[in-house]
């Protein structure tokens, strides 16, 4: 279990790696200093793929030396536009900016809505995987009687021998119930590249910043948005990111919960996530809610079929 904690921790933090020190630059003035769109708040990216739709926010970019006059319109961006960046953004951020800038453009320029269909759309091809770490929960269901009588056994023994013999006959449980222990982790790694994906794509495309979509502006991040008229808006997607993410990640670390010291971990890894959510664009937080969305949805088939199957 110690193994796991660590291995735990170490993708946390490859994760908050990675969100601050990925692709995207600040667009900063002469002074270092952050540039902001006085409208929304949100803090501006330097290296966008294309050119600004709106012309205050063009004047902006100019005021601050960004030759955007090089760079195409967000409808006409293409995968090979620009410059090569390296295989991150060769690979993963200008076909998914390219893709969402597309779709949204055929959805009459809703590209919150094009954000919502292209993950349900990754996630239905990622979905053989992950309905691997779905099912775990079932078979630790039919497991848990034997795995409490092993603990009940060892309750009171401290001494390494006897943890030893407990940790051996849990993995000879697991291993008859074909229960993978690390399988909860198999969630958090598949939608760690997704998640920073989506943040770079957004933060560089113009066309997805400036969206609005149901009181939202997709570039701001819900604690800048809460000082706006539409605060409302900020509070209930906040309230589903804390809601969708909870259920989620309790369903996924349900494998991982016979531990006592486990049990809190959905509700720390929430935590975590809706303060990191305060200071992301609002679309990621779309992204993100859309996605547990699809986890809880995928628990409940795979547990109907289960039932089914066991009926059978």
């Amino acid at each position: 279990m110690k193994k796991f904690k660590r291995k735990f921790v170490v993708i946390i933090l490859i994760a908050l790696v990675l969100l601050t020190t990925g692709c995207t630059k600040t667009l900063t003035d002469k002074n270092k200093n952050p540039v902001k769109n006085e409208l929304t708040g949100q803090n501006l990216t330097e290296n966008i793929l294309c050119k600004p739709i709106d012309t205050e926010v063009q004047k902006i970019y100019k005021k601050n030396k960004v030759n955007i006059d090089k760079l195409p319109e967000c409808k006409n961006f293409k995968i090979n536009s620009g410059k090569y960046e390296g295989l991150w953004t060769a690979i993963f951020i200008k076909p998914l900016s390219f893709c969402l800038i597309k779709l949204g453009i055929v959805l009459k320029n809703n590209f919150a809505l094009s954000l919502i269909i292209i993950s349900l759309i990754i996630r239905l091809i990622a979905f053989p995987f992950t309905k691997k770490t779905a099912m775990q929960s079932e078979l630790i269901k039919k497991a848990q009687p034997e795995l409490n009588r092993i603990q009940n056994k060892y309750k009171n023994k401290q001494d390494q021998e006897s943890m030893m013999k407990q940790s051996q006959e849990m993995m000879a449980v697991y291993k008859k119930y074909g229960i993978s222990p690390m399988s909860g982790c198999l969630f958090s790694m598949i939608q760690l590249p997704l998640l920073i994906a989506f943040f770079e794509a957004v933060q560089r495309t113009p066309a997805i910043f400036e969206g609005k979509f149901l009181g939202l502006q997709l570039g701001t991040t819900p604690v800048v948005g809460f000082s706006t008229a539409t605060i409302v808006s900020y509070i209930l997607l906040m309230l589903l990111i804390a809601a969708t993410t909870f259920y989620s990640f309790k369903l996924n670390m349900t494998g991982n919960t016979l531990d006592e010291n486990m049990k809190m971990m959905p509700l720390m890894m929430s935590g975590m996530i809706i303060i990191m959510a305060l200071f992301m664009p609002s679309a990621l937080g779309i992204y993100w809610v859309t996605t547990n969305l699809f986890t809880v949805f995928q628990n409940i088939l795979v547990k109907r079929s289960k039932e089914k199957n066991g009926k059978a």
